[in-house]
């Protein structure tokens, strides 16, 4: 697949068969057809507009929650710079760039004494991702506390969408394909900045302690199942420690797969697919992943 444009109007870095492995956590996986980094919203907006429709486009982030497949990712994977990671606070409405770390929003609420928003610091992830699948830790969610985000179509043409236009549900909302969250407002509510973090600190203990976060890993792999904690039931099934090559359960928590040297991408999916058969077995409940598997198998 050829890009059909012209490339000296493009102001960002465009490269060829990128590798995406280091980008993402799993730090596994295939090469990006073409990697897109914007100068600015122009910048991106040209793009889209000159790239040819047929052309698939897909938004990375930090690449925390997702499954890269060992064949690549046809067509653009785009990935938001500087320019995309400012957030500021007016009142207790924060406007939240899309490449902002939920780490960059939280304490820049701390700072102006907005509460509401502390559970985004638990969230290894940017404020696109957060909005494109209703990210959430710790008793909040971004259908909580989202005004509306502003986000570059596929086509190139810029709109504003608001909690309600994307139609959230449990990590889902209903963002159309290849369309690109370029900043979100988030309303939270006033508080004292030393309560602000003195909740950050009790939810990254928490977290600290019962997650493998000095791990190669993915976060949370399957959802919970209504009723039911994912992690309880995987561990039932008698998958803790399991393994597949070099992909390996968490024993640490359950629902947490990790890479603990060479893994494949292809492991760690059949590893995760190895999990839902065995909870399936066991309980009759079918897992759903809540990491985003892309690209190709090879």
């Amino acid at each position: 697949m050829t890009l059909v444009l012209d490339q000296t109007t493009i102001r960002g870095k465009l490269t060829p068969n990128a590798p995406l492995a280091p980008l993402v956590w799993f730090k596994a996986g295939g090469h990006a057809q073409w990697l897109f980094e914007p100068k600015d919203m122009a910048d991106l907006q040209d793009f889209l507009r000159s790239l040819a429709p047929e052309v698939p486009v897909m938004a990375l982030g930090l690449g925390s929650n997702m499954i890269v497949r060992d064949g690549g990712v046809p067509g653009v994977v785009i990935r938001l710079g500087k320019a995309f990671a400012k957030v500021t606070a007016d009142g207790v409405t924060l406007t939240c760039g899309g490449g902002a770390s939920g780490i960059l929003v939280s304490s820049t609420a701390r700072d102006a004494g907005v509460a509401g928003v502390e559970f985004l610091r638990s969230i290894p992830g940017t404020v696109g991702g957060f909005v494109r699948m209703n990210g959430g830790a710790y008793g909040g969610e971004v259908a909580d506390i989202l005004i509306d985000c502003d986000v570059v179509l596929r086509s190139g043409e810029l709109v504003t969408l608001t909690a309600a236009d994307l139609g959230y549900t449990y990590r889902h909302s209903e963002l159309p394909e290849g369309a690109v969250v370029v900043s979100a407002r988030f309303k939270g509510r006033a508080g004292e900045p030393a309560a602000i973090q003195a909740e950050m600190d009790r939810i990254s203990a928490a977290r600290e302690a019962s997650q493998p976060l000095r791990s190669k890993t993915g976060g949370s792999t399957f959802k919970n199942p209504d009723g039911h904690k994912a992690w309880q039931l995987v561990d039932e099934a008698g998958c803790r420690g399991l393994q597949i090559g070099g992909a390996q359960v968490s024993e640490k928590h359950t629902n947490f797969l990790l890479n603990t040297g060479d893994a494949t991408a292809a492991q760690i999916e059949d590893l995760g697919e190895e999990v839902r058969r065995r909870v399936k077995d066991r309980s009759g409940v079918d897992l759903e992943w809540e990491i985003q598997r892309v690209g190709v198998k090879s």
